[in-house]
């Protein structure tokens, strides 16, 4: 895969005690624990990881923290001491008590900062690349702006969803988090409360900082096979078709005709014949496709984890990139949420539109009415041959296949599952439920079959080169309407 130009949740793990490292954890649509191997990590920083661990799952307060300076905990200790050993001074009547208690007090004026206090503070974030792929790293750095001296920083982070932080550097006025992107999608970082302490950590000020948003793009599947219906545009392209052209596949030879070419003359049929012999070439064209990704469902695996919505577009990724490496135009049709939809175009930037154009497929799927929009008809390019990416889990999509069908639109069906629902072998109501689930999936590929539609099955984990392969022993034509 080459570099971009340059986002069904697993449950939280159990809160880990406070001296232990936090568990790592990660899901598309649920909070994702930070981790760090406790062998490569000091105790401030497993502290800040723990309580990190707690807020990412917890949330942060919604109030902002306040503007002003408090005292800190070490302050608070001494302030402590101080007031017991006053108070058993005056109850026991041993005077000899107020020696602990002026003990902090000194401590305290000692380490008072003076005039250096800094009055304005801030935290400022940057976070490099803003676009990857899944299972790359991002960089972020927050940088504290102050006009004075301050002390230690203390962080406490809530992450996005589908993030795992990996490293943690603290500095004297910067942070350095190395955050790895476990999903696709369009994610938020998340949010930092930076407690900011000054030179004598007595007083500590919190200030908020939002980290940002990652744009993280799906890995393609692998995919080199692109099917071509039965009539192609009259653009040139590089799929052959049965009709004359000036192509460089050679498909028969022709007498020759005055006017006609020496160079395509077919050397050995003029001597056998007796007579000149031209090369017939095939025409070279460009075929139209267009991807339609069913997102009504997000059907997970109960045995691997799998989801069907993520299988979808890596496999719809796959396929795209194969057609637009041979110079084709592929367009894009997303059902289910909001009705996305691309015009066919080609070249690289196609691809990239493509998925920045799905990457917020998750957090709009809450269509669920009866009925779903038309499909705009820019969308059906006319003779475009649709690809349409399904599990096959909700009802609504053959009305979809329905329109496609009625445009006249060549249709491949490419089922995505993502297995089946667990079933305790010993229950009889689970085991007539997982029947009844697997002939209503029969019954929706036989009706689909029935109509003259193909239906290829992509398993997860394989290149969709083997799924796809059968089509190419024919031409794909219309469905039967």
């Amino acid at each position: 895969m080459t570099a971009a130009p340059p986002d069904v949740a697993a449950p939280p793990a159990a809160a880990a005690p406070p001296d232990a490292a936090p568990p790592a954890t990660a899901g598309p649509d649920g909070p994702a624990a930070p981790a760090t191997p406790a062998a490569t990590a000091d105790a401030v920083t497993l502290r800040v990881l723990t309580r990190s661990a707690w807020a990412t799952e917890a949330g942060l307060p919604k109030s902002p923290p306040s503007p002003h300076w408090r005292a800190g905990e070490q302050t608070l200790r001494l302030l402590t001491v101080a007031a017991v050993a006053a108070v058993a001074a005056l109850v026991t009547g041993h005077p000899w008590l107020l020696a602990l208690a002026a003990g902090p007090a000194v401590l305290l004026a000692l380490a008072a900062p003076g005039n250096g206090r800094p009055s304005e503070l801030a935290a400022e974030s940057t976070a490099e690349p803003r676009r990857c792929f899944e299972g790359e790293q991002v960089t972020v750095r927050v940088t504290v702006r102050h006009d004075g001296r301050i002390g230690p920083l203390d962080p406490t982070f809530a992450f996005g969803p589908g993030l795992t932080l990996e490293a943690l550097t603290i500095g004297d006025d910067t942070l350095d988090l190395v955050l790895r992107a476990g999903s696709w999608g369009r994610w938020t970082l998340g949010t930092l409360d930076l407690d900011v302490y000054d030179s004598g950590g007595l007083a500590r000020r919190t200030v908020r900082a939002d980290l940002g948003e990652v744009d993280v793009f799906p890995v393609p599947s692998a995919s080199r096979l692109t099917p071509i219906p039965v009539r192609l545009p009259e653009r040139i392209g590089e799929h052959i078709t049965a009709h004359e052209g000036t192509g460089v596949e050679v498909v028969g030879v022709r007498p020759h005709v005055p006017g006609e070419r020496q160079r395509r003359i077919h050397w050995p049929s003029t001597t056998r014949r007796d007579a000149v012999q031209i090369n017939q070439f095939a025409a070279e064209r460009a075929a139209d496709a267009v991807v339609l990704l069913d997102t009504l469902a997000d059907v997970r695996d109960a045995v691997t984890g799998l989801s069907s919505l993520d299988e979808t577009l890596r496999a719809a990724g796959g396929l795209a990139r194969a057609y637009l490496r041979r110079h084709d135009r592929v367009g894009l049709i997303a059902v289910g949420g909001d009705l996305r939809w691309l015009t066919a175009a080609t070249g690289d930037r196609q691809f990239y539109r493509m998925v920045e154009s799905v990457l917020e497929v998750r957090q709009d799927r809450r269509h669920r009415g009866p009925a779903l929009p038309r499909l705009p008809l820019a969308a059906l390019p006319g003779h475009a041959l649709v690809y349409a990416f399904t599990p096959l889990a909700d009802q609504r999509i053959l009305d979809v296949l329905g329109q496609v069908r009625e445009r006249g639109n060549p249709l491949v069906v490419v089922e995505v599952p993502a297995g089946e629902p667990a079933a305790d072998p010993g229950d009889e109501v689970d085991t007539l439920a997982l029947r009844l689930w697997r002939a209503e999936r029969e019954a929706m590929r036989s009706a689909l079959r029935g109509r003259g539609i193909p239906v290829a099955r992509h398993t997860p984990g394989e290149a969709l080169d083997l799924g796809l392969a059968p089509l190419l022993r024919r031409r794909i034509g219309r469905p039967a309407r």
